[in-house]
Protein backbone atom coordinates (compact mmCIF):
# COMPACT_ATOMS: atom_id res chain seq x y z
CA UNK A 1 0.00 0.00 0.00
CA UNK A 2 1.60 3.68 -1.15
CA UNK A 3 2.31 5.48 2.09
CA UNK A 4 2.20 9.30 2.78
CA UNK A 5 4.77 10.99 4.98
CA UNK A 6 3.43 12.37 8.17
CA UNK A 7 5.41 15.25 8.90
CA UNK A 8 5.42 14.22 12.42
CA UNK A 9 9.33 13.02 13.25
CA UNK A 10 9.40 9.44 14.73
CA UNK A 11 5.84 8.21 13.62
CA UNK A 12 6.32 7.17 10.04
CA UNK A 13 8.65 4.34 12.29
CA UNK A 14 5.51 3.46 13.53
CA UNK A 15 3.41 3.51 11.05
CA UNK A 16 6.12 1.53 8.56
CA UNK A 17 6.79 4.15 6.53
CA UNK A 18 3.34 6.48 7.12
CA UNK A 19 0.07 6.97 6.72
CA UNK A 20 -1.84 4.41 4.44
CA UNK A 21 -2.90 6.96 0.72
CA UNK A 22 -6.28 8.30 0.37
CA UNK A 23 -7.12 7.01 3.84
CA UNK A 24 -9.57 8.86 6.42
CA UNK A 25 -7.37 9.02 9.70
CA UNK A 26 -9.02 10.39 13.39
CA UNK A 27 -7.09 11.88 15.81
CA UNK A 28 -8.72 11.86 19.43
CA UNK A 29 -7.15 14.20 21.89
CA UNK A 30 -7.92 16.08 25.14
CA UNK A 31 -7.36 19.78 25.35
CA UNK A 32 -4.02 20.63 24.93
CA UNK A 33 -2.73 17.30 23.78
CA UNK A 34 -1.72 18.74 20.54
CA UNK A 35 -4.51 18.07 17.67
CA UNK A 36 -4.45 21.26 16.11
CA UNK A 37 -0.99 21.39 16.01
CA UNK A 38 -0.58 17.55 14.56
CA UNK A 39 -2.70 18.43 12.16
CA UNK A 40 -1.00 21.69 10.47
CA UNK A 41 2.26 19.96 10.77
CA UNK A 42 0.77 17.35 8.68
CA UNK A 43 -0.71 20.02 6.13
CA UNK A 44 2.81 21.63 6.59
CA UNK A 45 4.95 18.64 5.35
CA UNK A 46 2.84 17.92 2.60
CA UNK A 47 2.74 21.80 1.04
CA UNK A 48 7.18 21.17 1.10
CA UNK A 49 6.36 18.56 -0.60
CA UNK A 50 4.64 19.73 -3.19
CA UNK A 51 1.38 18.61 -2.16
CA UNK A 52 -2.07 20.72 -2.02
CA UNK A 53 -3.31 20.75 1.51
CA UNK A 54 -7.03 21.96 3.04
CA UNK A 55 -7.06 22.87 6.44
CA UNK A 56 -11.14 23.34 7.84
CA UNK A 57 -11.11 25.09 10.79
CA UNK A 58 -14.10 23.98 12.61
CA UNK A 59 -13.58 25.58 16.08
CA UNK A 60 -11.38 28.27 15.84
CA UNK A 61 -11.19 31.17 12.95
CA UNK A 62 -7.79 30.35 10.85
CA UNK A 63 -6.00 33.41 11.69
CA UNK A 64 -5.98 32.75 15.42
CA UNK A 65 -4.90 28.82 14.52
CA UNK A 66 -2.01 30.09 12.52
CA UNK A 67 -1.36 33.05 15.51
CA UNK A 68 -1.18 29.89 18.08
CA UNK A 69 0.93 28.26 15.70
CA UNK A 70 3.43 31.27 15.04
CA UNK A 71 6.30 29.83 17.62
CA UNK A 72 7.39 26.47 15.05
CA UNK A 73 8.12 28.96 12.85
CA UNK A 74 6.32 27.64 10.00
CA UNK A 75 5.42 29.78 6.74
CA UNK A 76 1.74 29.18 7.04
CA UNK A 77 0.96 32.99 5.64
CA UNK A 78 3.26 31.95 2.54
CA UNK A 79 1.84 28.49 1.68
CA UNK A 80 -1.29 30.31 2.21
CA UNK A 81 -1.13 32.97 -0.41
CA UNK A 82 0.96 30.78 -2.48
CA UNK A 83 -2.01 28.85 -2.73
CA UNK A 84 -0.34 25.24 -1.08
CA UNK A 85 -2.55 25.12 1.74
CA UNK A 86 -5.65 26.68 1.77
CA UNK A 87 -7.40 27.43 5.17
CA UNK A 88 -11.27 27.69 5.19
CA UNK A 89 -13.15 29.32 8.49
CA UNK A 90 -16.24 26.48 9.41
CA UNK A 91 -17.05 28.30 12.55
CA UNK A 92 -20.08 28.21 13.75
CA UNK A 93 -20.44 32.26 14.01
CA UNK A 94 -19.15 32.32 10.45
CA UNK A 95 -21.55 32.30 7.91
CA UNK A 96 -21.81 34.06 4.49
CA UNK A 97 -24.10 33.47 1.95
CA UNK A 98 -23.26 29.92 0.91
CA UNK A 99 -20.40 28.28 0.08
CA UNK A 100 -18.52 30.67 -1.45
CA UNK A 101 -14.98 31.96 -2.43
CA UNK A 102 -14.07 35.14 -1.02
CA UNK A 103 -12.34 38.30 -2.51
CA UNK A 104 -8.69 36.98 -0.88
CA UNK A 105 -8.66 33.66 -2.43
CA UNK A 106 -10.11 31.99 0.81
CA UNK A 107 -13.25 30.32 1.62
CA UNK A 108 -16.03 30.13 4.16
CA UNK A 109 -19.21 28.03 5.13
CA UNK A 110 -22.27 29.66 5.32
CA UNK A 111 -23.86 26.73 7.23
CA UNK A 112 -22.82 24.21 9.92
CA UNK A 113 -24.17 21.23 8.21
CA UNK A 114 -21.94 17.93 7.12
CA UNK A 115 -23.81 18.16 3.94
CA UNK A 116 -22.67 22.01 3.18
CA UNK A 117 -19.32 20.73 4.53
CA UNK A 118 -18.71 18.07 2.11
CA UNK A 119 -20.08 20.45 -0.63
CA UNK A 120 -17.10 22.99 0.18
CA UNK A 121 -14.83 20.34 0.63
CA UNK A 122 -15.11 18.50 -2.87
CA UNK A 123 -15.54 22.18 -4.50
CA UNK A 124 -11.83 23.35 -3.38
CA UNK A 125 -10.69 19.64 -3.79
CA UNK A 126 -11.55 19.98 -7.37
CA UNK A 127 -10.76 23.03 -8.13
CA UNK A 128 -7.48 23.52 -6.10
CA UNK A 129 -5.61 20.34 -6.50
CA UNK A 130 -5.39 19.14 -3.26
CA UNK A 131 -3.99 15.72 -1.78
CA UNK A 132 -4.23 16.10 2.46
CA UNK A 133 -7.43 17.54 4.15
CA UNK A 134 -7.52 18.10 7.75
CA UNK A 135 -10.74 18.79 9.46
CA UNK A 136 -10.46 20.23 13.19
CA UNK A 137 -12.12 19.49 15.13
CA UNK A 138 -15.19 17.36 13.76
CA UNK A 139 -16.72 18.06 18.07
CA UNK A 140 -18.81 20.94 16.90
CA UNK A 141 -20.03 19.82 14.08
CA UNK A 142 -21.41 16.40 15.69
CA UNK A 143 -23.68 18.50 18.65
CA UNK A 144 -25.48 19.91 16.18
CA UNK A 145 -27.67 16.02 15.89
CA UNK A 146 -29.61 14.82 18.63
CA UNK A 147 -29.88 11.66 18.59
CA UNK A 148 -27.02 8.78 18.08
CA UNK A 149 -28.67 7.65 14.41
CA UNK A 150 -28.94 11.22 12.98
CA UNK A 151 -24.97 11.58 14.32
CA UNK A 152 -24.23 7.71 12.66
CA UNK A 153 -25.98 8.70 9.50
CA UNK A 154 -23.59 12.36 9.49
CA UNK A 155 -20.52 10.88 10.12
CA UNK A 156 -20.82 7.87 7.76
CA UNK A 157 -21.77 10.45 5.33
CA UNK A 158 -18.75 12.62 6.01
CA UNK A 159 -16.68 9.90 6.41
CA UNK A 160 -17.55 8.51 2.58
CA UNK A 161 -17.46 11.43 1.19
CA UNK A 162 -14.13 12.10 2.41
CA UNK A 163 -12.34 8.84 0.79
CA UNK A 164 -14.39 9.39 -2.60
CA UNK A 165 -11.76 12.98 -2.80
CA UNK A 166 -8.84 10.48 -2.76
CA UNK A 167 -7.49 12.58 -0.01
CA UNK A 168 -5.20 11.16 2.46
CA UNK A 169 -7.57 13.02 5.53
CA UNK A 170 -6.80 13.66 9.16
CA UNK A 171 -9.71 14.75 11.58
CA UNK A 172 -9.23 15.63 14.54
CA UNK A 173 -11.98 15.01 17.50
CA UNK A 174 -12.37 15.51 21.53
CA UNK A 175 -11.28 12.69 24.10
CA UNK A 176 -14.84 12.76 25.85
CA UNK A 177 -13.52 10.70 29.06
CA UNK A 178 -9.93 10.08 30.63
CA UNK A 179 -7.69 7.42 28.96
CA UNK A 180 -8.22 5.15 31.64
CA UNK A 181 -12.46 4.89 31.61
CA UNK A 182 -12.41 5.43 27.87
CA UNK A 183 -14.65 4.02 25.45
CA UNK A 184 -14.94 3.35 21.89
CA UNK A 185 -16.67 6.82 20.00
CA UNK A 186 -18.61 6.64 17.24
CA UNK A 187 -16.59 8.25 14.87
CA UNK A 188 -13.40 5.82 15.61
CA UNK A 189 -15.84 2.83 14.09
CA UNK A 190 -15.94 4.89 10.68
CA UNK A 191 -12.51 5.79 10.22
CA UNK A 192 -10.27 3.46 8.81
CA UNK A 193 -7.42 4.83 11.32
CA UNK A 194 -7.21 5.83 14.94
CA UNK A 195 -4.47 7.54 16.71
CA UNK A 196 -4.87 8.81 20.45
CA UNK A 197 -3.20 11.48 21.73
CA UNK A 198 -2.77 10.71 25.87
CA UNK A 199 -2.05 13.34 28.22
CA UNK A 200 -1.34 11.35 31.59
CA UNK A 201 -0.29 12.93 34.96
CA UNK A 202 2.81 10.24 36.48
CA UNK A 203 4.34 10.80 39.81
CA UNK A 204 3.38 14.38 39.50
CA UNK A 205 4.44 14.95 36.00
CA UNK A 206 2.71 15.23 32.67
CA UNK A 207 3.43 12.42 30.53
CA UNK A 208 2.17 12.60 26.82
CA UNK A 209 2.03 9.65 24.75
CA UNK A 210 0.56 8.94 21.32
CA UNK A 211 -1.02 5.22 20.52
CA UNK A 212 -1.52 4.13 16.73
CA UNK A 213 -5.36 2.50 17.53
CA UNK A 214 -6.52 0.97 14.45
CA UNK A 215 -4.83 1.87 10.97
CA UNK A 216 -6.28 -0.40 8.27
CA UNK A 217 -4.21 -2.14 5.83
CA UNK A 218 -1.20 -1.94 7.55
CA UNK A 219 1.13 -3.53 10.40
CA UNK A 220 2.01 -0.93 12.63
CA UNK A 221 3.50 -0.65 16.57
CA UNK A 222 0.36 0.02 18.90
CA UNK A 223 2.29 0.33 21.63
CA UNK A 224 1.81 3.87 23.52
CA UNK A 225 5.09 5.72 22.52
CA UNK A 226 5.99 9.35 24.46
CA UNK A 227 6.47 12.61 22.13
CA UNK A 228 6.24 15.92 22.82
CA UNK A 229 5.44 19.46 21.78
CA UNK A 230 8.82 21.48 21.05
CA UNK A 231 9.77 24.64 19.30
CA UNK A 232 9.83 22.40 15.79
CA UNK A 233 6.11 21.00 16.71
CA UNK A 234 5.23 17.35 17.64
CA UNK A 235 8.31 14.77 17.47
CA UNK A 236 7.35 11.25 18.49
CA UNK A 237 9.70 8.23 20.23
CA UNK A 238 9.34 5.24 18.92
CA UNK A 239 11.50 3.60 20.62
CA UNK A 240 11.46 4.68 24.18
CA UNK A 241 8.28 3.41 26.58
CA UNK A 242 6.16 5.80 28.09
CA UNK A 243 7.06 4.87 32.04
CA UNK A 244 10.77 3.71 32.18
Amino acid sequence: MERLETGIRGLDELLGGGFPRGKTILVVGSPGSGKTTFAIQYLYRGALLGEGGLYVSMDEPPENVKSDLSSFGWDLDGMEKSGRIIFVDATPLKRVGGAEELDEGGYEVQEMTFQSLIRTIRKIVDEEGISRIAVDPITPLMLRYETPLERRRALLTFFENLSRTKCTSIVTTELRTSVFRRSFQLEEFLSQGVILLHSIFHAGNLVRAIQIEKMRGIAHDAQPRPYRIGKDGIEVFPRDKIFG
